[in-house]
């Protein structure tokens, strides 16, 4: 007799992340099903209101996931409604775990995707989950509070935290820099404008991060937070050159004042040495391949 599969769920299934994580779960055996905001009747599909505790409460008791990755979230830092990014990623976090708690089948690991943005400006070169949090937007201190409300559910639910650094991929919204740059070379455009070239960041791809999130899951660090990082930093000009070799084609560059930010952090990256302690010989492709894949994807 087979083990019936480990039923996933998956919250922001639609989104960027979400469909990687779908198809990274699948591919390893689980059963996926998935929560969104926007309609659909796709099987192992619901729309949810992560703001509605009652309506969610019993949605999950329905749904009984035995792992859950929590990626929901409003995630583009230039978000108009501060408001909104409590309600989504605070208080709508707070409902996800009042359910799974109340749940009469509780779960086996909870995944809860933070941001290395909590980090903010005030530390630079290789961060680590040691170091002090110094949120500098609405987004951050959203993640940050999400961070702490969670470790009061952590005697109850077992919860990691994860905090990825930047990720790019196919399908990523092009208010994300790498996917404008990728963008304006695909339209073979003749400029682009970007703020400060000469930051660097860390860069992972998003098959990646989700191989990271499902080893997290599987390895099970309960009550931990892991940073999800390549441990390596590229500027945006060594992307922008990256560009130009794999297309051929110049570009010029133009800098917009708008778009340069005062007393911005030159590097930083984060430390994967406790990600690659869990995990083994987890990695991230070179950030070439990644912008290959994006620049000739169909």
């Amino acid at each position: 007799m087979t083990n019936a599969p480990k039923r996933a769920l998956i919250t922001g299934v639609r989104g960027f992340t979400g469909r990687y994580m779908a198809a990274e779960l699948a591919s390893n055996g689980y059963e996926v099903i998935g929560l969104g905001s926007q309609a659909g009747n796709t099987p192992g599909y619901y729309q949810a209101d992560l703001t509605d505790a009652g309506a969610l409460r019993i949605l999950v008791e329905e749904l009984r996931p035995q792992v859950v990755v929590h990626l929901a979230a409003l995630a583009f830092v230039g978000h108009g409604d501060a408001n909104g990014f409590y309600e989504v990623n605070l208080i709508g976090t707070r409902n996800l775990l009042e359910a799974l708690a109340a749940a009469s089948t509780p779960p086996e690991c909870v995944l809860l995707a933070s941001s290395a943005n909590v980090y903010g400006n005030a530390s630079e070169g290789m961060l680590s989950e040691t170091t002090a949090p110094a949120p500098a937007n609405d987004y951050a201190v959203s993640k940050l509070s999400m961070e702490y409300m969670a470790s009061l559910w952590m005697p109850r639910l077992p919860i990691v935290i994860a905090r990825p650094f930047n990720y790019t991929g196919v399908g990523q919204a092009e208010n994300f820099l790498l996917p404008k740059i990728v963008s304006h070379f695909r339209r073979r455009a003749q400029k682009i404008e970007l703020g400060n070239l000469d930051v660097w960041r860390d860069f992972s791809d998003v098959r990646a991060v989700a191989q990271a999130y499902r080893g997290l899951l599987e390895a099970r660090p309960l009550g931990q937070t892991v940073n999800v990082s390549s441990g390596r930093t590229h500027s945006l000009r060594e992307a922008v050159s990256m560009c130009q070799a794999i297309t051929g084609h110049e570009i010029r560059i133009e800098v917009n004042p708008a778009f340069v930010r005062d007393n911005e952090v030159k590097t930083l990256s984060g430390d994967a040495s406790k990600l690659r302690a869990l995990l083994g010989e987890w990695d991230t492709p070179p950030l070439e391949e990644t912008l290959r894949w994006m620049l000739t994807s169909a």
